[in-house]
């Protein structure tokens, strides 16, 4: 088992957002988040990540077999766990450059390595848009290609992607899409992938480029029900969130 959450509530400025969330993810598996505004989902992303904000009550979240409930941010990312955010913030005074040569363990001083420049070759980023400041006046597409581009200096063994096809066209989704194939061992044969993860999105456009092996609808601060992905869009689709929830309990 990669990632899996046991029990988990969550309280956020004095309000229990998350309750009762069990959760696991196994290697080689990439898993959907699916639900209405203010169900949680972006709470839970952030409860994985450390964020000290977000208080665990009850429960625990276990990484490769260990607990890390109350490890800071930085050591749950050195345990490899990568997140890409879908309002990431500008960094004045640090170039793309050089958050890539940090993310990738390369030294400051020295020229971004070949495997980094190939990569942000492929992903249509030239010499001047890398001198830039991270994400200061950046647009939608080039933002996610940024963050994209950062997971693939990090190389995480768990990845979280928030609404990764949302604000973007249909060129830059295609493209994000190989690069998260990639990021998610998608390209590899199944019993060789090792990496997992989790997307949120509404959209659901993505998953016709990233095969997800599990869905989950998140309401209400509860996994509601779980399932095939697009079996479980396309209920979305014509029934809504609780319209599919109702279905799901009543062929349990």
């Amino acid at each position: 088992m990669l990632l899996e959450i046991k029990d988990l509530a969550v309280e956020v400025e004095g309000k229990l957002v998350l309750k009762d969330i069990d959760l696991s993810i196994k290697e080689g598996e990439t898993h959907v988040l699916l639900g209405p505004n203010g169900a949680g989902k972006s709470t839970l992303f952030l409860t994985i990540l450390g964020f000290p904000n977000y208080k665990v009550k009850n429960g625990s979240i276990i990484f490769k077999g260990e607990d890390i409930t109350n490890l800071s941010t930085t050591e749950r990312v050195k345990r490899g766990i990568g997140v890409s955010f879908q309002h990431p913030p500008a960094i004045r005074g640090v170039s793309v450059r050089d958050l890539l040569k940090l993310e990738s363990g390369q030294e400051i001083d020295q020229p971004l390595n070949e495997r980094m420049s190939e990569l942000s070759e492929k992903l249509k980023f030239n010499e001047d848009f890398l001198s830039r400041d991270v994400n200061l006046g950046f647009s939608g597409g080039e933002v996610k290609r940024s963050e994209i581009l950062q997971l693939l200096a990090q190389m995480p063994d768990f990845i979280m992607f928030d609404e990764p096809d949302s604000g973007v066209d249909i060129e830059n989704v295609e493209l994000l899409a190989e690069e998260l194939n990639i990021l998610l061992d998608k390209d590899k044969k199944p019993g060789m992938r090792k990496k997992g993860g989790l997307l949120i999105t509404h959209l659901g456009y993505i998953l016709n480029f990233v095969d997800a092996d599990w869905a989950h609808i998140l309401m209400d601060g509860k996994i509601a029900c779980s399932g095939n992905p697009k079996e479980i869009l396309d209920d979305i689709r014509k029934e809504g969130f609780k319209g599919c929830v109702e279905c799901a309990r009543c062929n349990s």
